[in-house]
């Protein structure tokens, strides 16, 4: 049985993802490299920025939880291609960044005091410098870590952000307003003059000095900037919708027209549209109870069956796995139930117990399935020893 905590749960999948690489697996996992991998690790990364955008907005979280499992598919399947090749494995990935955080809150893992989450990151920028001393025999930069292939609105913010732990930083709200003036002003000097490069500097400084003010206003550029996308979109499809009804050819209708359209979709759209979810958000089964006429030997094979398996029962005889529990009740002349359970068992060293204690089991690979005497048909699989494993 699966053990329904995150340490069993990161196993399994960690598990998995060795079986699909190994011979005999998945032949698409199989031929997937880091280069092939990056558009799938971006494109995870921006559906969860999707989905936590519908939860801010009151959405369900369900569909979160699933695009945050897509995303720790792809770290595991990295983690994967470099344990193949006597790198590190997903043990080393967990463990480098739990000393990471452990070592960088001195003042919750040691005896570090701080007044507040201001010290929080000016403590962080002084620890990061003595990691890099540390690694590369000097300090670097404070803005070292910030990726030159972020969108460059958010790299903006981070820059400045970096920049603000070691002191560099406007001294208040209206200070950075009045910086947004002046650079503006500069930018409409720039636009009388029509430099070319001229523009594209000043308009430069304006959207640095933008993401400096986003900052103090406690309001990520990059995530405004994707919603008013999502607004403008809405928004204008609206207008071509409307259009199009309206039986006015494509491309001909007049300003005036898309206006009057525009105005009535931020009536009816409201201020902040979402997009429709990626997908449906999915059941969750809590708990199945099977009918059987013979409760007690459904119990005796239940219990023989989750002693050599290694698994526990409540003292109610439920087994449970995966966040989900399968119990038993008696029904006076319930036929059998045909339900088919599939479980993934652990370790192929249980399969030899199984085999041995039901010698008319059917095996296929590394797979045995059992058939209870209410009619349950137990489909039971294992994974290697040390394939895949923390």
């Amino acid at each position: 049985m699966v053990r329904d905590d995150v340490g069993g749960q990161l196993e399994r999948l960690v598990d998995i993802m060795a079986r699909l690489r190994a011979e005999g697996g998945c032949p698409w996992d199989r031929e997937q490299d880091l280069r092939s991998l990056r558009p799938y690790l971006v494109e995870e990364t921006y559906e969860v920025l999707d989905e936590m955008d519908r939860v801010g907005y009151g959405g369900p979280w369900a569909p979160l939880c699933e695009e945050l499992g897509d995303l720790l598919f792809q770290i595991v399947f990295h983690a994967q291609l470099a344990r193949e090749l006597g790198e590190f494995g997903m043990a080393d990935v967990a463990k480098a960044i739990a000393n990471k955080i452990e070592r960088r809150h001195p003042h919750v893992f040691g005896e570090a005091k701080v007044t507040g989450a201001e010290q929080v990151l000016q403590n962080w920028a002084v620890l990061k410098a003595a990691e890099r001393k540390a690694k590369h025999g000097k300090e670097g930069s404070v803005l070292d870590g910030v990726p030159t292939a972020a969108p460059s609105l958010q790299r903006a913010e981070r820059l400045t952000e970096k920049a603000s732990r070691i002191g560099f930083d406007w001294p208040d709200l209206p200070s950075v307003r009045a910086k947004l003036g002046e650079e503006l002003a500069e930018l409409d000097e720039a636009i009388r003059g029509g430099d070319r490069d001229a523009l594209e500097h000043e308009l430069g400084d304006v959207l640095l000095t933008l993401a400096n003010l986003s900052r103090f206003i406690k309001t990520a550029p990059e995530d405004a900037l994707r919603m008013a996308n999502r607004r403008f979109t809405e928004r204008f499809q609206y207008i071509e919708q409307q259009l199009q009804a309206a039986g006015v050819p494509f491309g001909q209708a007049s300003l005036e027209q898309m206006e009057a359209h525009w105005q009535r979709a931020k009536k009816e759209l409201g201020p902040s549209p979402l997009p429709a979810p990626l997908s449906a958000p999915a059941a969750h089964v809590v708990a199945l109870s099977v009918p059987v006429a013979d409760l007690a030997a459904e119990k005796a094979f239940t219990a023989k069956l989750a002693a050599l398996a290694g698994w526990a029962l409540t003292p109610g005889f439920t087994v449970e796995a995966g966040g989900w529990a399968v119990s038993f009740h008696a029904q006076a002349g319930a036929a059998p139930s045909g339900l088919r359970l599939d479980v993934v068992a652990g370790r192929k060293e249980v399969l030899p117990r199984l085999l041995e204690a039901w010698p008319g089991a059917e095996q296929a690979g590394d797979a045995v399935r059992l058939r209870s005497p209410g009619g349950v048909c137990w489909n039971v699989s294992f994974l290697t020893p040390g394939r895949g494993a923390l």
